[in-house]
């Protein structure tokens, strides 16, 4: 197996000109090492920081593309990739080293990614199990490098709503469910190996629960759009031991249930869109077929990271024209099991196809509707709806104290800090 590479591309400190990135397997240090190096040669644009660490200690770094790659702002969505969960599924992981150098190298020489980075947070994580990929092997149907190194398997590790999982949260599983909380994430896909095809939630399901989740018509959108666009998922294509998916996608619990998996706790706890994606028939491939898995997947990452710009999004203020966090906003006939609410600066974002929707946005006992028309996202941007809500006198004066407290806070730091 060839672990080297370029000393100009990975080795700070060696040189600031990073060279193209191979079409190998690189190991841990490599990948922190050229995510390193592209974080210094486009800082601009670029935020690499760790969301926390392996059972073994190894970081799991994110890398954040951006015109305000270091924080969160208004009106724009959060995007993100996540690879190698499964530490012997190593496609992903290098797909996604290949697509940051696509992106950064890419802005300000090609309109659309330049107007992607700049209306869009994109977050890509390598590799969520990275010391699962330091055990794994290079073959295409075993397990070893499977799981973490607690020997649990980070696809069945998060909690469920429709089945008490009794697994205990793993190092890595926390670190991702905290990187959801803390974010503002609407839009994920998740790479995986061993199948070709595009799988949306739900994974799971109840007597009370079937398999098909509210908003089932965008996620097969989602999913068909990814198929359509990569090479030959849309084909159908087989593998050993698994079905013909037609059209290249699948609903996961019709596939096979999983329990505990990340796509469905994404979309219930997170608000957070996520597909899962089976980039190859073989889950660890040999090296010389990386460039032809980048050919065939490079137009459907791209077309993918557009979708988060569909449907409606904007803020809720009170009378005093303060914004309402934890405002639920949900679209009539389509109820999350639990409701979506805003963000701490009252935002709301809701992926939909074009169509005339109800949307209900209630708070502190009281509630609006307001029917709104999607088309067509223009120029990468969703169609903006703002709502007012008339709160009780009591609630508006609490949301009034509650904001003076946070500017004098923030004073106060900025006084401090200065």
């Amino acid at each position: 197996m060839n672990w080297q590479v370029a000393t100009c591309c990975f080795f700070l400190g060696v040189t600031t000109v990073l060279c193209s990135l191979d079409f190998t397997y690189h190991d841990n240090k490599a990948v922190e090492n050229y995510l390193k190096a592209i974080n210094k040669n486009y800082s601009s644009i670029t935020y690499l920081h760790s969301i926390g660490a392996s059972v073994a200690g190894n970081q799991l770094w994110v890398l954040v593309i951006g015109l305000h790659p270091s924080h969160h702002m208004i009106g724009i969505p959060e995007m993100k990739y996540v690879a190698n969960m499964h530490g012997n599924e190593v496609v992903g992981r290098e797909l996604m080293l290949h697509l940051i150098e696509y992106l950064v190298t890419s802005y300000k020489t090609d309109m659309v990614i330049s107007q992607l980075i700049n209306n869009t947070r994109i977050h890509i994580m390598p590799s969520m199990n990275p010391d699962g990929f330091d055990a794994s092997v290079q073959d295409c149907y075993g397990i070893i490098g499977r799981t973490n190194k607690n020997g649990y398997d980070l696809n069945r590790n998060f909690p469920d709503a429709f089945d008490l999982n009794p697994n205990p949260i793993q190092p890595e599983t926390r670190a991702v469910m905290d990187w959801i909380n803390n974010e503002n994430f609407v839009l994920s896909a998740n790479f995986h190996g061993g199948a070709v095809v595009a799988s949306y939630p739900y994974d799971n399901a109840n007597s009370e629960n079937n398999e098909i989740s509210p908003d089932n018509d965008f996620f097969k959108n989602l999913a068909t759009l990814y198929a359509t666009n990569h090479a030959n998922m849309h084909q159908g294509v087989q593998c050993l031991n698994t079905a013909i998916f037609p059209n290249g996608i699948t609903n996961g619990y019709l596939w096979y249930p999983v329990r505990g998996g990340m796509q469905d706790y994404n979309y219930i706890y997170g608000q957070c869109f996520e597909i899962t994606i089976e980039l190859s028939c073989c889950k660890y491939p040999d090296a010389s077929m990386l460039s032809e898995f980048w050919s065939e997947n490079k137009v459907a990452l791209i077309e993918y990271i557009k979708q988060v710009h569909k449907g409606v999004k904007g803020q809720v203020f009170d009378l005093l024209g303060y914004p309402i966090p934890n405002a639920i906003v949900e679209v009539k006939d389509r109820n999350h099991i639990k409701p979506y609410k805003t963000n701490s600066n009252g935002e709301y974002y809701l992926l939909l196809l074009p169509g005339v929707y109800t949307v209900i946005v209630s708070a502190s006992g009281v509630s609006t509707l307001q029917t709104v028309n999607i088309k067509e996202s223009q120029n990468l941007y969703a169609m903006k709806q703002d709502f007012l809500l008339h709160l009780p006198t009591s609630s508006v004066n609490s949301h009034l104290q509650i904001c003076t407290l946070l500017s004098f806070l923030s004073t106060i730091l900025v006084i401090f800090c200065t």
